[in-house]
């Protein structure tokens, strides 16, 4: 991206652009992510730039659809990033078709907006034999995804590809989302992916030490108890962790070049109190 002149971004999807993983207590939902850093960096870059970000986690493409474009491309957006369908790929019986159908009418629609959009690949994330079927699907979604860009012209950001993901270090407890670190890694790439300049340093960090596999066992009973058990029962409720929330940043917002979001937030908070 070219552009050395401030614009609107506008974030859009689910927990993965939300910031799940990168936990902040400073921040709306208490987490930052990859998309809070690319806009902090956008305005260091070029002061000015305007964010917004409607992701929720848990929502899935239809929900995107209808709760996520209308507000967007009401902002007049100068740059998009999108990633969905993952949730709706981890669904059970849900068919690759549907989704490739519905992920398409969402970027025409965005497309109408003539900003610069990012989409993203999904990556394929060994959490378990269990959910080896789940991969196949995730292949198809990745070559839907860079077809549809193509002809609407978007941008990939092959997340898929990212071999820095294949160290255990780049994901949080629940192994679905990214660590702190993950999330810091995405955003240099993205913003590498825009030409922007940035200020992300990460440091060369090992693969943590080869676990027993007793120690395994013990990982893998706690990630069932701590995370699938809790998860099938709010499949069986049909309730998801994002339905009480809202937009973390709904409406456009100037990026501070100095001290970020995190300024914004407090002056946020010292106007709900007084």
């Amino acid at each position: 991206m070219t552009r050395r002149i401030p614009g609107r971004y506008v974030a859009l999807g689910d927990s993965f652009t939300e910031g799940v993983g990168d936990a902040s207590r400073h921040l709306p939902n208490g987490v930052r992510g990859w998309a809070d850093r690319v806009a902090e960096a956008l305005a260091r870059d070029t002061p000015g730039w305007e964010y917004a970000n409607l992701a929720i986690r848990s929502k899935r493409l239809r929900h995107i659809i209808a709760e996520q474009i209308e507000p967007a491309l009401a902002m007049e957006p100068t740059l998009i990033t999108l990633y969905a369908g993952g949730n709706d790929v981890m669904d059970v019986g849900t068919s690759i078709t549907s989704i490739l159908d519905q992920y398409e009418f969402l970027v025409s629609r965005l497309a109408e907006s003539e900003a610069t959009i990012l989409l993203f690949t999904g990556y394929d994330v060994e959490v378990s034999p269990l959910l080896a079927p789940l991969r196949r699907k995730n292949h198809a979604y990745n070559l839907g995804i860079k077809a549809i860009a193509a002809k609407y012209g978007a941008t990939v950001v092959d997340y898929a590809a990212l071999q820095a993901y294949a160290n255990p270090r780049m994901w949080c407890s629940d192994r679905l989302h990214m660590s702190k670190r993950g999330h810091k890694y995405l955003a240099a790439h993205v913003l590498e992916v825009l030409h922007v300049s940035h200020g992300i340093v990460l440091k060369e960090k090992s693969h943590p030490p080869k676990l027993t596999w007793k120690q395994r066992g013990h990982g893998h009973y706690l990630w069932v108890a701590q995370w699938v058990v809790p998860l099938i029962g709010r499949k069986i409720r049909r309730t998801t962790l994002g339905d009480a929330l809202t937009p973390r940043w709904p409406e456009p917002l100037r990026v501070p070049p100095r001290k970020g979001l995190k300024k914004v937030a407090r002056s946020q908070s010292s106007t709900a109190a007084s």
